[in-house]
């Protein structure tokens, strides 16, 4: 099972990027999906989730109105567009799958990470 994150790179403040989060060996359809992020010094974050069902998502309140979490279960793959990024936001981005109703802070799988730096 491999979760392959990509998307990151640097970007002005103001800027957009969006993230993949690419499943291999794991149907992704049966999972529970989020974003995660780690900022230097500082521990790991909330950042979005998706239910497995393709419903309800749910933001951390320092990404809502700028963050939008979707997946496309026959690509197998979940995406992060963020938009209006801010230095704040510069942060080393994991995607996460959990068999859950919903993404918990010790999911079953990890994806490697992909850097997002944002300069002002």
């Amino acid at each position: 099972v491999q979760l392959q994150a990509s998307g990151g790179g640097l970007v002005q403040a103001g800027g957009s990027l969006r993230l993949s989060c690419a499943a291999s060996g794991l149907p992704l359809r049966g999972y529970a999906m989020g974003w995660f992020r780690q900022a230097p010094g500082k521990e790991r974050e909330f950042v979005a989730a998706i239910s497995w069902s393709d419903g309800p998502t749910y933001y951390a309140d320092s990404v809502k109105g700028r963050f939008t979490i979707s997946r496309d279960n026959a690509k197998n793959t979940v995406y992060l567009q963020m938009n209006s990024l801010k230095p704040e936001d510069t942060a080393i981005y994991y995607c996460a799958a959990d068999q859950g109703v919903i993404v918990t802070t010790t999911p079953d799988y990890w994806g490697q990470g992909t850097q997002v730096t944002v300069s002002s």
